[in-house]
């Protein structure tokens, strides 16, 4: 059974307006997450962002090989999300690596992200993918158990531990 307002979900090519308006939040989000994993001091994370994000998207949505959509529900007459995706060859093969898959915040809870998750992996067979790959921040809880739920396994785990000046010396 399809969730409600959920049957008709389609992938639209992002445009150059709607590129600049995402890219924005984008960045914004982004340096906010690289800060909370504490990878990232705050004052240099929106730069860092930026330089990220452009050295990804030189042409922004028309760079090659990078495919970054409008998710609508037809239904609804509305965005309901934002998929980015990129073709890449992984060392094993073929595969498609998820950038960002973001549904707006009005949205959520409504079976949007499963809906988007099959939408990827689709287009994955349609470029000739094996497998789909993505990253996601240990403190996304949220996007985790929805991954491992939908079928996507740990490839690898970075962890941190931070030390205060008491842990830092020899004893």
């Amino acid at each position: 059974m399809t969730p409600p307002g959920t049957g008709n979900v389609r992938l639209v090519e992002m445009d150059d307006a709607s590129y600049r308006t995402y890219r924005l939040d984008l960045v914004r989000d982004y340096a906010a997450d690289k800060v909370l994993a504490g990878v990232w001091p705050k004052d240099e994370a929106e730069e860092k962002s930026a330089n990220d994000v452009d050295g990804l998207l030189p042409e922004g949505p028309a760079t090659q090989d990078h495919f970054l959509y409008s998710v609508r529900d037809e239904a609804l007459s509305a965005e309901v999300g934002v998929l980015w995706i990129s073709s890449r060859d992984s060392g094993v093969g073929q595969s498609l690596w998820i950038y960002d898959i973001i549904v707006h915040e009005q949205f959520r809870r409504r079976g949007y992200a499963r809906r988007i998750l099959k939408l990827a992996e689709d287009r994955a067979r349609e470029l000739g993918a094996a497998r789909v790959e993505l990253h996601v921040f240990g403190h996304n809880h949220a996007a985790r158990t929805l991954y491992e739920k939908t079928g996507y396994e740990v490839s690898s785990i970075v962890m941190v531990k931070q030390l205060d000046a008491q842990d830092a010396s020899i004893r």
